[in-house]
């Protein structure tokens, strides 16, 4: 599913694409702004958005076969609740 599909079927519940559309928009804006200033968003029951911290490292070049050196950066990760792990299984 796409957020476009997503959207519609939001729309459905909410009776409008517009309001979907909104609502979705704030979500994805809300959490990104959390994850920006380092904190979590936990949804109870679906599951944990947090930044962890992946160390500098170095890896091979596939293509020309020399190592190279990655920074340390900062990542997303989402952790799936349990309710949303049942749902699945």
């Amino acid at each position: 599913m796409n957020k476009t599909e997503l959207i519609d079927e939001m729309g459905k519940v909410l009776q409008s694409k517009k309001e979907a559309k909104m609502a979705l928009e704030s979500l994805l804006s809300c959490v990104t702004e959390a994850l920006k200033n380092d904190d979590s968003v936990t949804l109870t029951g679906f599951g944990t958005f947090k930044v962890t911290k992946r160390k500098a490292r170095t890896m091979k070049n596939i293509q020309t076969g020399k190592m190279m050196a990655v920074k340390a950066k900062n990542v997303p990760k989402f952790t799936p609740g349990k309710n949303l792990k049942d749902s699945v299984n």
